[in-house]
């Protein structure tokens, strides 16, 4: 793997919606949450190759990843890890207690990981992504509908 850099993206620059929107299809949703959200971005060799999305869910026990992506011809090669590590890194830095994530009941493989990271199942909001999102999204073949709430002690 080559070098990489993770870094806060900066108030001037564009977020980087073509990764943003490979774990969330829907601008709406993610311009509901960025502006009160801290975005990091994971740079190799000058380009954009992941991100993640930081938002406060109170005022300093819980913060939640509400987006990560990483581009398809990097994955499997450990970004994710790296920028979960990272995020909880972060986290404590700014006096969070607890790290919160959730993904759809569809994404098999990044359920693994967080589970594999630490993270427990705290909640199943059942049809989450049929009632939020206009259009139905489908991964692995199966058409999302439940949010899974995994959370972790930092």
């Amino acid at each position: 793997m080559v070098e990489i850099n993770i870094r806060q993206l900066q108030k001037d620059e564009t977020p980087p919606y073509y990764l943003l929107e490979l774990a969330d299809p829907s601008r709406r949703m993610i311009d509901s949450y960025l502006p009160y959200s801290e975005v990091y971005l994971v740079e190799s060799i000058e380009k954009i190759i992941g991100v993640y999305v930081l938002f406060p869910l109170d005022q300093r026990e819980t913060i939640e990843i509400k987006n990560i992506a990483v581009l398809p011809e990097f994955q499997g090669k450990g970004l994710g890890k790296l920028m979960l590590g990272h995020a909880e890194e972060i986290s404590q830095n700014m006096g969070f207690s607890k790290l919160r994530i959730a993904t759809a009941n569809t994404s098999i493989a990044q359920l693994k990981l967080y589970l594999s990271r630490g993270f427990l199942l705290l909640e199943i909001i059942p049809e989450f992504f049929i009632d939020n999102y206009e259009v139905p999204i489908f991964e692995n073949g199966v058409q999302c509908r439940d949010l899974m709430v995994l959370e972790k002690n930092i």
